[in-house]
């Protein structure tokens, strides 16, 4: 039996890397493609969970849509009209919905970056 072949979009599930990335209140699971607040998970769309593990990767780093296009999607054009904007507004609802609606945010220039607390640290709900 043939095995599909990998995208290369995301990461792979062979777990090489962490599972969790935390963001203030929001956990990525890595292996669930999905986020969390609390016990809530979000139902994040592969782009979105591709997107927020990227941001969370730095919390606060600045990053611009073709940043985003680039080391997110490993794409260089956006094959959709709205693109990054389109699943930015989508995260915000999503995170909205969880009480998180802060944690996603857009710079004077249209970057985008993750804003959460400098004490951060990895929660009870990551680390089991």
């Amino acid at each position: 039996m043939n095995a599909p072949l990998s995208s290369g979009h995301f990461p792979d599930n062979d777990m090489s890397g962490p599972r969790f990335r935390e963001a203030g209140e929001m956990v990525l699971d890595q292996f669930h493609r999905d986020g969390r607040v609390d016990a809530q998970w979000l139902g994040l769309h592969p782009r979105e969970f591709a997107l927020l593990w990227r941001l969370a990767e730095q919390p606060g780093a600045r990053m611009s849509s073709q940043q985003l296009r680039t080391e997110a999607f490993c794409i260089m054009i956006d094959p959709e009209p709205e693109g990054i904007s389109a699943d930015i507004a989508r995260l915000k609802g999503k995170l909205a919905a969880a009480g998180a609606g802060h944690l996603i945010c857009t710079d004077g220039d249209g970057r985008f970056f993750l804003e959460v607390p400098p004490d951060h640290g990895l929660s009870r709900l990551a680390s089991g």
